[in-house]
């Protein structure tokens, strides 16, 4: 759930909530304050309502009244009748004033002392409305009803009960009170409780990503960060993650950078040092006339040309791999057809492979289709001389020899480099295609070189889309197989190829 609809939920909650617990404290609150009516009314109701049984009593006495005024006006004169009104009335909270001929003729106990019956309307002088008796000190009287009579001897009176309201006060303060405590105490309580809730689920992952952070700061980039959830500081928690994974990957390689750029000084140091010293011996021979024959000279000039092919051939190795490594190196793809091309490289390579004691055979098999693909002729002649190099390099046998085959697959075509070599150890075999990586860490004079050359044939292979892999059987000897796409719609004899 993301953040946002938590929040809305939250901001409802927090609504609805303390608006349905209001309800409900004020349901129970009307009924603690109803109960107190009791105190106010001592009516007998019989567990019944007490507000119906109020309103039933009141209705009972005015029926009583209207009844006498049209049947028998003058049983009203009775004082003890209007004593007995006057009982009933007060129990209900309520008092009688009988006025009759102009005078006051009864008046409940409640309105001694006061000048309410004054403040009555006069006869006849019936109002619609409730007016409060405001007269003196009493202020929480209100006259309800009002009944005008005419006796038998002509003589007119009036009869008000009037309803006091000092406890109307009384239990709306109580109300209040109490409605105002729980109003608090339910807001306090639910936004406490929601506020809780929706900040820990907030905060908490907050502070396990500044915890990672710190971990990074630090630099313990092992330290993982998992995502709580699915909202929006859980998809920043799963950005974080990918981002110390890739962080970490980041070191990991630029550490492997650096300990290949000391390999790479260690190394070039090295070789560049063997043949130069060679040079400078060979020179220092012939100022110093150790050459004192032509035929001595000769082989003397024949070692520092060699040397300096040598060394010529080092240096271009690594700016070649340099520019591979930072995708600065120009290719020029066009479409190749394989076997002429494979045939063409071993007639060039056959003679320098001859020269050392070996030979080179190009093997081929079944039908001469051709196998076209797109490539870049030299650097792919490179891959080849750099291949066929390395195993004329370690070659421990008299009769070396090197094969060169081409397969047809499905999707590509396969070129196989085979030899009858020394063979790779297993545990050296995965890493041969590694910069600066010897399988043979002695580095003699015959198996020196940069480490250069198979990572450059794998760089240049990869560019072209193909892949090359290696097996080897110690004592048995190699195989290169480097795999090349087929060009799409060139299979047939007609394909415009260049041969």
């Amino acid at each position: 759930m993301s953040i946002r609809i938590r929040l809305l939920l939250s901001y409802l909650a927090m609504l609805i909530v303390p608006l349905a617990l209001l309800g409900i404290s004020v349901v129970v609150i009307g009924f603690a304050v109803f109960g107190d009516l009791r105190s106010v009314f001592p009516l007998d109701t019989n567990n019944k309502n007490i507000v119906a049984a109020i309103l039933t009593e009141e209705a009972d006495i005015a029926a009583d009244i209207r009844l006498r005024i049209s049947g028998n006006p003058d049983s009203l004169r009775d004082e003890t009748l209007m004593q007995a009104y006057s009982d009933r009335l007060g129990k209900l909270n309520m008092g009688l004033v009988a006025r009759i001929g102009g005078r006051e003729a009864f008046a409940s106990p409640k309105f001694q002392g006061t000048d309410i019956a004054a403040e009555l309307p006069a006869y006849g002088a019936v109002q619609e409305h409730r007016r409060d008796m405001a007269a003196g000190h009493k202020r929480d009287w209100i006259l309800t009803r009002q009944y005008d009579i005419a006796f038998a001897d002509g003589s007119k009176g009036s009869y008000y009960i009037l309803m006091n309201l000092d406890f109307v006060g009384f239990l709306f303060a109580k109300f209040f009170k109490l409605f105002f405590i729980v109003l608090l105490v339910v807001l306090v309580v639910i936004n406490g409780i929601l506020t809780y809730f929706v900040s820990r689920s907030i905060i908490r992952p907050l502070r396990a990503l500044k915890r990672a952070a710190g971990e990074i700061k630090e630099g313990n980039l092992s330290y993982r960060v998992t995502p709580e959830s699915r909202d929006e500081i859980g998809q920043l928690a799963a950005a974080f993650e990918e981002m110390r994974l890739r962080l970490q990957d980041s070191v990991g390689v630029q550490l492997q950078y650096e300990d290949n750029r000391k390999n790479l000084i260690s190394n070039i140091s090295h070789d560049l040092k063997t043949p130069v010293t060679a040079i400078k011996g060979y020179v220092e021979g012939i100022m110093d006339g150790v050459t004192d024959t032509p035929e001595k000279l000769d082989r003397y000039l024949q070692t520092i040309h060699a040397k300096t092919v040598q060394l010529d051939r080092m240096i271009d190795e690594l700016f070649m791999f340099s520019k591979l490594d930072l995708k600065r190196l120009p290719f020029h793809f066009e479409a190749v057809e394989l076997r002429s091309f494979l045939q063409d490289c071993t007639d060039e390579l056959q003679m320098d492979v001859e020269k050392r004691g070996m030979k080179l055979i190009y093997e081929t098999s079944g039908p001469l289709e051709p196998a076209p693909v797109t490539a870049d002729r030299d650097k792919l002649k490179r891959v080849l001389v750099n291949v066929i190099e390395n195993a004329v390099k370690y070659m421990d046998k008299e009769d070396g020899r090197i094969w060169i085959g081409l397969n047809d697959e499905d999707n590509a075509y396969r070129i196989v480099i085979k030899d009858n070599g020394p063979g790779i150890p297993a545990d050296a075999l995965p890493h041969i295609f590694d910069r600066f990586y010897r399988a043979d860490p002695a580095r003699n004079a015959n198996t020196g070189g940069s480490g250069l050359g198979l990572a450059i044939a794998a760089h240049i292979v990869e560019e072209h889309g193909g892949t090359i892999k290696a097996a080897s059987e110690p004592g048995i000897g190699t195989v290169i197989m480097i795999s090349m796409k087929k060009l799409e719609g060139g299979g047939g004899r007609e394909a415009n190829l260049d041969h």
